[in-house]
């Protein structure tokens, strides 16, 4: 599980593990290719 939040810092819990969309946006590109090279498009 990924924590989404657009201001971590005032996040009402866990805003201290939590990214913000666009290194989540990284994250899942990665995630993609990578399932990409495996033969496990999502």
């Amino acid at each position: 599980m990924i924590e989404v939040h657009n201001d971590p810092a005032h996040a009402l819990c866990d805003g201290t593990q939590s990214i913000k969309p666009d290194a989540f946006a990284e994250v899942m590109a990665d995630i993609r290719n990578i399932a990409k090279a495996v033969g496990r498009e999502i």
